[in-house]
């Protein structure tokens, strides 16, 4: 593809020069243009500040005329740049004919294009187009410019890449994929991404990520939700960081979705099931509405298909003005007409109203296609820190869906386990008391999830190192405590159950 462009966007870099792609990427990090060179250039205050398009500190901290300073105020900070200068770090004539740079002003340079690099999980020097302005998200008022620009790398972004599953697969399908970082991480370890968007410039940027970071091209097909996938494609692994505001109308294509309340989530979690290989995963971001008179997680239930496990998890939940305010302060629509801004606020509280919506959660969801008979889905709330990347911990919690769906409590009994790393247990009471009111485990790794158990259960845990069955231990431990080893037999194995399926212990052998 040629540079591209609508009746009121600039032109796009072209794609289909990749050699200029190839030089420039050579250039840059000639110049030391990575995340590592920008962080000991501009300082950990100055590269935060970035991060929230906030650019005085940057700009402040390129005033000289090295190489990596050019490159910096050319393409983070969206500044003229004399062709003299530029020409000492870029080869100039290419990226003008392939557009990456164009002509301003009697003998400046500018910009086409944001570039942002971005390190890779493992230490690859990757980079992020993105629509001029547009590299980190909407706070500096992304909506007052056309509805079809792309965005670079923001929060959600980054949450997705970490809680994906990252295991070795043949095709791998990124659903919306806009600058296409999500493209970009499956790259890594996948034979073939498809990456599909409804906005064609996503498209051509997300062909100019890939090029620019070294990356093998992808399969690229405009359209909505699943319609550009044919008839017969299936896939190991679907992701997707989907437009998923739930908004009066489809203003923004970056963001809205077009369908009404939270049918676009709920309509792409439905239809990933039958794309999905045996075995596979889908994954994605989403918003869901808490209706007056419905339980949350029954209404996230009922959108898991049929043949899927599922672990949903809600992050966080806002009130309705909070939402409101959130999404319209995302638009830059609250430093505009005030009348206008009040407007776009009742619309959004009257569609709320009219859906008996109360408030809006966020979180992940998690599909693996299981085909079992009586499908594993997990619903719950954790809005607590946790540790990413998450995909290891996500795998790990399919596999141990797996282990408890094949294992009776018989069988449990007659199994071996060992404490999972990092551990710890916290004990709750009085001051001086002889006994603890509760005990608590906790996790320092992955969800770093707390659970009380009794003292039997702490006791139990403590002692699996792997080498007893868990008969065998708490037949011990009720000879230690003159309990009933038959009544323990018989009461434990749904704690043990709730162990394992939280990660605390792990099947050994």
């Amino acid at each position: 593809m040629e540079g591209v462009s609508d009746a009121s966007l600039p032109p796009l870099p072209s794609s289909d020069r990749p050699e200029a792609a190839a030089r420039l990427r050579d250039a840059l990090l000639g110049a030391s243009f990575t995340a590592d060179g920008l962080l000991e250039l501009l300082g950990a205050p100055a590269y935060a500040a970035l991060a929230r398009s906030e650019t005085v500190p940057a700009l402040r901290a390129t005033r000289g005329d090295t190489p990596l300073e050019t490159l910096v105020r050319l393409f983070l900070l969206q500044q003229p740049v004399p062709r003299t200068r530029v020409a000492g770090v870029l080869p100039v004539d290419v990226c003008l004919e392939a557009g990456w740079l164009t002509r301003t002003g009697e003998d400046g340079l500018a910009a086409t294009v944001d570039v942002r690099p971005y390190g890779g999980p493992d230490g690859e020097d990757w980079f992020i187009v993105s629509d001029l302005g547009c590299a980190v998200g909407g706070a500096g008022g992304i909506g007052s410019r056309d509805e079809g620009v792309v965005l670079g790398v923001g929060g959600a972004s980054m949450t997705l890449a970490g809680v994906t599953v990252r295991t070795p697969v043949a095709s791998v399908l990124d659903l919306g994929t806009g600058s296409g970082i999500q493209a970009l991480h499956a790259a890594r370890h996948a034979t073939r991404v498809t990456a599909t968007d409804v906005n064609p410039r996503a498209l051509h940027i997300t062909a100019l990520t890939l090029a620019l970071s070294g990356a093998p091209a992808a399969d690229l097909r405009e359209g909505s939700l699943f319609t550009p996938v044919r008839d017969a494609e299936t896939y190991d692994l679907i992701v997707s960081n989907p437009p998923f505001v739930i908004s009066p109308g489809a203003r923004l294509t970056y963001r809205d979705g077009g369908m009404g309340g939270d049918d676009l989530c709920r309509t792409i979690v439905q239809q990933a099931g039958e794309r999905l290989n045996g075995g596979g995963f889908a994954q994605f971001l989403a918003n869901w509405q808490h209706v007056e008179g419905e339980d949350w997680q029954d209404r996230l239930r009922s959108w898991v298909p049929r043949g899927c496990d599922a672990w949903i998890v809600q992050r966080e939940v806002q009130d309705i003005t909070q939402y409101a305010e959130l999404w319209l302060r995302d638009a830059g629509d609250h430093r505009g007409d005030e009348t206008a801004y009040r407007a776009r606020y009742d619309a959004w509280l009257d569609e709320f109203e009219a859906r008996k919506v109360k408030a809006v959660g966020f979180g992940w969801i998690t599909l693996r296609r299981s085909d079992a008979a009586a499908p594993s889905v997990t619903v719950e709330e954790w809005p607590h820190p946790v540790e990413q990347p998450l995909g290891e911990t996500v795998r790990a919690h399919f596999d141990r869906v797996d282990y408890l769906r094949a294992h009776d409590d018989a069988a449990l009994l007659e199994a071996r386990f060992a404490l999972a790393a990092e551990v710890v247990q916290e004990q709750v009471g009085l001051p001086g008391a002889e006994d603890p009111e509760h005990v608590v485990l906790r996790q320092n790794r992955g969800m770093r999830r707390a659970t009380r158990v009794d003292t039997i259960g702490a006791g139990f845990a403590g002692v699996c190192d792997g080498t007893m069955s868990a008969g065998r231990i708490l037949d011990a431990i009720a000879q230690l405590l003159g309990e009933d080893p038959v009544l323990l037999r018989d009461r434990v194995p749904a704690q043990i159950r709730l162990l394992v399926e939280q990660g605390f212990l792990e099947p050994a052998g």
